[in-house]
């Protein structure tokens, strides 16, 4: 047992604390909590998550995790970007593999059948003039065309006859319509814009705008841990989230201009701002654990 584990151990026993008692307060499990008491980190998922169990251990009893890692440095492993295995990457490439077979197969029915009203519609225009064509012959009359010429004057003379106001009514609606369509063009507000300002190693920095609220919305779909700052580093929200229990987070930020999110396993996390999911600056299977500042600027300004 090392030096650390034995502090950490002391602490709960001090505050009368089971490992089952500790386990539900942390939501760590209780394997991986043994683990940090015996300074035994190999069944933990990484050096990443072993500083952030340490860190909520800690915690838990009122403990601070700076002074912790600061002190028993040398016992603790550094946090460094690890890769995925290698099965996740043979995972990976057979989902790329089986999507690219499926769109095939949705593609190809509707290229069928694209082809068969192509070959109905060339079999109509072949034969259709061929039956109809010598019924549909019928003699000339010029003396109803003649009719029907001196009918078409009538209208044209009687249309040049019509008063001027009627025209003025004309070109008023015309205007008017301009102007509605105008105004609601006008009316209409532009969406949110979230851009990525600049990117480097884990670190990335968006910029929000066109936007009335800050709401961000982590949402897990494996296991990761998550915290949620803003720009004086105060922090809203930090621990696991697992899909199917706590799989979710939700922070209204609207009262901030900037917030940083600072993911353990960004591959299984998605990030929403105002419900409008955020793409990754930097490759989730490339670079594991992620920081993303984003920066809040508010509509009226």
């Amino acid at each position: 047992m090392t030096e650390l584990g034995n502090r950490l151990k002391e602490a709960r026993l001090a505050k009368n604390l089971s490992l089952d008692d500790l386990q539900s307060i942390t939501k760590i499990q209780k394997r991986y909590l043994i683990g940090i008491e015996e300074g035994n980190y190999s069944s933990m998922p990484g050096n990443f998550y072993v500083r952030a169990f340490i860190k909520q251990y800690a915690e838990a009893l009122d403990l601070n995790p700076d002074e912790i890692f600061d002190m028993y440095k040398d016992e603790i492993p550094s946090s460094y970007n690890e890769e995925l295995p290698q099965q996740l990457s043979r995972v990976n490439t057979h989902k790329t593999i089986s999507e690219g077979n499926s769109k095939i197969f949705d593609i190809l029915p509707k290229i069928l059948i694209a082809v068969f009203i192509l070959g109905v519609a060339g079999i109509l225009y072949y034969f259709i003039p061929r039956f109809v064509g010598d019924d549909t012959k019928e003699p000339v009359n010029n003396e109803n065309q003649q009719v029907k010429l001196e009918n078409n004057l009538d209208k044209t003379k009687a249309a040049d006859k019509e008063p001027s106001q009627n025209k003025r009514k004309v070109d008023n609606d015309d205007k008017k319509d301009s102007k509605k369509e105008s105004t609601t063009s006008e009316v209409r507000e532009a969406p949110q814009e979230i851009s990525v300002v600049k990117t480097q190693g884990k670190y990335s920095t968006f910029e929000l705008k066109n936007a009335e609220k800050f709401v961000v919305k982590i949402v897990s779909r494996g296991q990761t841990w998550v915290s949620i700052q803003n720009g004086k580093k105060k922090e809203f929200f930090s621990g696991m989230l697992n899909a199917g229990k706590n799989e979710s987070q939700t922070v209204d930020l609207s009262s901030e201009t900037e917030a940083k999110i600072i993911v353990g396993k960004a591959v299984d996390t998605d990030i929403f701002v105002n419900d409008q999911k955020l793409e990754y600056a930097v490759d989730p299977s490339k670079m594991v654990t992620q920081t993303i500042t984003i920066q809040y600027v508010p509509k009226n300004e």
